[in-house]
């Protein structure tokens, strides 16, 4: 199941006036139970001190950190520019903070990790990468969930057919 989202500092709750930018997809194979992180970020203003994903709410406020206390494993730190292409267990406790498995989860990893899909799909999670300069972060994005191909075709088919009646009618 893939997400995605744009970085920027419009996107933080409140807003910062920062140039950096950059893009994250998160795919989750629920089978596996794995997430996988592929995100790309440059020109912040400040060296990188933390990233991770805050949970749960829709767009435009702020929530505790779900997945990567601390930060993220292997995130670029100290840095205003990277990429990062890192793979979590979705059942390994370290993935979660103990805030999210107790108090979304049920007290239980398998519970934290039903719940952080779930708050994906219904796109109630964000993206955030924190600076020395912003501490409460400097570029963030809500992920969405990226629709199927065969979403797309059939969108594409129904807007083709309104098109089609409407030239009839006219």
């Amino acid at each position: 199941i893939p997400f995605h989202t744009a970085l920027s500092g419009a996107n933080e709750v409140l807003p910062v006036a920062s140039p950096g930018s950059g893009s994250v997809t998160v795919t989750v194979d629920d089978v596996a139970n794995t997430i996988h992180f592929d995100a790309n970020f440059s020109d912040l203003l400040a060296p990188t001190i933390a990233a991770h994903i805050h949970c749960c709410t829709p767009p435009g406020a702020n929530r505790p950190v779900a997945v990567g206390p601390g930060t993220l494993p292997s995130f670029p730190l100290g840095v205003t520019s990277g990429t990062y292409d890192f793979t979590l267990d979705l059942l390994a406790a370290g993935t979660y903070t103990l805030d999210f498995i107790n108090n979304f989860g049920g007290g239980t990893v398998g519970g934290a990790r039903d719940a952080i899909i779930q708050h994906l799909i219904a796109g109630e999670t964000y993206f955030n990468i924190h600076s020395e300069m912003f501490r409460g972060g400097e570029i963030r994005g809500q992920l969405m969930r990226v629709p199927e191909p065969a979403s797309l075709a059939l969108l594409g088919i129904a807007l083709a057919s309104l098109a089609a009646i409407r030239r009839r009618k006219q």
